[in-house]
């Protein structure tokens, strides 16, 4: 059993203290993935906390959000990993963290780190190119991205965004068929050429395992 204590903050807020304990803080994009981690390697020294996927569509709030949840979690916690890649801050999440004194996962985006941020950065110009989804994205590509766009009320406006692009590049976290058959419907829906990679967790697992 983990051994806990609690103090009374000076509003009377119960915080309970979790010793040897590492709270995660995500995006939501992730919670499945994170969660299949800790089950598959019994890190249940691991806490998860997610902060709301949209957030892909709006990266200027991810550093204050995540600003809030470690000032939130705090003093319940021996440490605080955050589990966001820069995801379009233009470095602003990584000097936040930096400032408040807790670590982040590396690379650009979980496209990188979910293919292996060396393995990805050696491959970038080659695939310029490319869009990438991962299962996440497969799973909630009218959500995130068709509706989004606009492109299920204006399906001309998919060459104006995607006439650049030459093919989709589906990172698998699984072997799921029904998961490949839906990323090769996204392709074709977005008129590009399809490649399905199986990546598994990537630069994910093994940065996890080091907490």
């Amino acid at each position: 059993m983990i051994p806990s204590d609690a103090t009374l903050t000076e509003d009377g807020l119960k915080i309970e203290h979790k010793h040897g304990r590492v709270l995660l803080i995500a995006c939501g994009a992730l919670a499945r993935e994170i969660l299949d981690l800790k089950a598959l390697n019994g890190w249940h020294h691991l806490d998860l906390t997610c902060l709301p996927a949209k957030y892909h569509l709006y990266p200027d709030k991810i550093t204050d959000e995540v600003r809030k949840s470690v000032a939130k979690h705090r003093a319940a916690y021996d440490d605080i990993f955050v589990v966001y890649a820069d995801c379009g801050t233009g470095g602003l999440l990584q000097a936040a963290c930096d400032e408040m004194g807790v670590e982040m996962i590396a690379g650009p985006h979980c496209y990188s780190f979910f293919e292996g941020n060396d393995a990805f950065a050696a491959k970038q110009d080659a695939e310029f190119t490319s869009f990438y989804l991962t299962d996440f994205l497969v799973r909630q590509f009218d959500a995130f991205i068709w509706k989004p766009m606009g492109l299920d009320r204006h399906p001309d406006l998919r060459d104006m965004y995607f006439g650049n692009y030459e093919k989709l590049v589906y990172q698998a976290q699984t072997d799921d068929p029904d998961l490949t058959a839906k990323a090769e419907d996204c392709a074709t829906r977005l008129g590009l050429a399809f490649e399905r990679r199986f990546t598994g967790y990537g630069d994910l697992k093994t940065t996890l395992a080091k907490l």
